[in-house]
């Protein structure tokens, strides 16, 4: 890990840019802080870093105010990575079948979530490994938002990661729906029940799949970006009884 920049935010926050190989990523932490502080990752869509950084700040200036860390890395075939034909051929096919007024096949939701989780799921262990080794980070870590499918995967395959709050909100791959009775560890799931272009079904019977004893399920009125402050604020309580 390679630490490119650093800033001092105006509210005991610091911002440092880093790259892990090819891969961009930002670590927020306090100013100043006692003893190691556990960490939160921040998934996100595949827009961008540069795009999604005012809400990705946003998210971490909560998490930093709450005691914690919180890092983040660019998905493969997003912001300045190298583009992917195969993804960004299921975008556009994506986008056809939604304007067009037709459902979006299962192949095409396959093609467009399996091969990013299975690229992005191993990358986001090996920034975890390279920020635990940092002297001011601890465990333990959860994992917040993003693909869905993606914070599902690590939630199976890493066992550092000790809670997830995950947003209902991208299309979900048939094997996401098995892989999600394997997931034990507490969840909190956040659902706009008018999200544009969500399957609204599809997100219930996902949180009906999930095999933990700890789950529940917050759903709002509103679309994409109308998420209320006070889920927000629940999300954050959330993350405060486990990683602490």
């Amino acid at each position: 890990m390679h630490f490119t920049s650093e800033e001092h935010l105006d509210d005991g926050v610091v911002e440092r840019a880093f790259t892990l190989g090819e891969i961009p990523g930002i670590l927020w932490t306090p100013a100043s802080a006692s003893a190691p502080v556990p960490l939160i990752l921040l998934g996100h869509p595949p827009l961008g870093l540069r795009k999604m950084h005012p809400r990705l700040v946003a998210r971490a200036r909560q998490a930093v105010a709450d005691g914690f860390a919180a890092a983040t890395i660019e998905l493969p075939g997003s912001g300045d990575r190298p583009r992917w034909a195969a993804v960004e051929q299921a975008r556009a096919d994506v986008r056809r079948a939604m304007e067009a007024g037709e459902p979006v096949s299962d192949e095409i939701i396959d093609a467009l979530v399996l091969p990013l989780v299975d690229k992005a799921v191993p990358e986001w262990q090996a920034a975890l490994d390279a920020l635990l080794s940092l002297p001011e980070i601890g465990g333990p870590v959860g994992y917040s938002g993003g693909v869905i499918s993606i914070g599902v995967r690590l939630a199976v395959v890493e066992p550092r990661i000790v809670a997830a709050g995950l947003f209902a909100g991208s299309f979900v791959p048939r094997a996401t729906f098995e892989e999600a009775r394997q997931v034990t560890i507490p969840l909190h799931v956040l659902l706009q029940w008018d999200d544009e272009g969500n399957d609204r079904q599809a997100s219930l019977d996902l949180f009906d799949a999930f095999g933990s004893e700890e789950k529940s399920l917050h759903a709002n009125m509103g679309g994409h970006t109308g998420v209320p402050q006070f889920a927000g604020d629940a999300a954050a309580q959330f993350f405060t009884r486990h990683l602490k």
